[in-house]
């Protein structure tokens, strides 16, 4: 099985997935585009600012690498763009915390400040969650893709009993149209 077999072409689900890592992705690219358009030191951890963040070279270089990689994401859709944005998200999540106990400290080598913590949650939770998105549920409808992978047993079951009634309505006297009503006229 083949990775782009897994959702149909017009799924909703591709298309959530996609433009969510799309988005996230070009909003990535800009800033780390932006720091390197400031030509600013690789390691200064205390960073000049930019679109009201603290930056440096690196955190520059991450943010492109991980624009691109969400972009590459979005090229590909379905699962690997929902995979990937789970990822990320969670990547994200787990800077946000990490930054938030080295701020002010030496370790602090990509120049973090409280409002690069605060939008690393914040992506970070938004990555995720466009990742998430009808994949992560108990109440995902029978039709969804990741239902059926989840209760392979009852999706056989329930395509068979669909298979049948589209045999049964193609043998009908009526091709599987309802019989024409009687006309007054007859």
């Amino acid at each position: 099985m083949r990775l782009h077999d897994e959702l149909p072409l017009d799924h909703k689900l591709a298309s959530v997935h996609r433009y969510g890592a799309g988005l996230c992705g070009a909003i990535l690219l800009a800033f780390g585009c932006l720091g390197f358009a400031d030509e600013l030191s690789p390691f200064d951890t205390r960073g000049a600012h930019i679109a009201g963040m603290s930056t440096n070279g690196l955190l520059s270089l991450v943010s492109v690498v991980f624009g691109v990689l969400l972009l590459g994401g979005a090229v590909l859709g379905g699962r690997v763009a929902s995979t990937l944005n789970m990822a990320v998200g969670a990547l994200f999540v787990l800077s946000g915390l990490v930054h938030l106990f080295i701020l002010d400290r030496p370790a602090n080598v990509l120049g973090f400040g409280m409002p690069n913590v605060v939008f690393s949650f914040v992506m970070g939770l938004l990555i995720a969650t466009f990742g998430m998105y009808g994949r992560v549920s108990s109440r995902l409808p029978h039709d969804n893709p990741y239902w059926r992978r989840r209760h392979p047993r009852q999706a056989a079951r329930e395509a068979l009993a669909a298979r049948r009634r589209h045999a049964r309505a193609a043998l009908s006297p009526a091709g599987g149209r309802e019989p024409a009503a009687p006309s007054a006229i007859d």
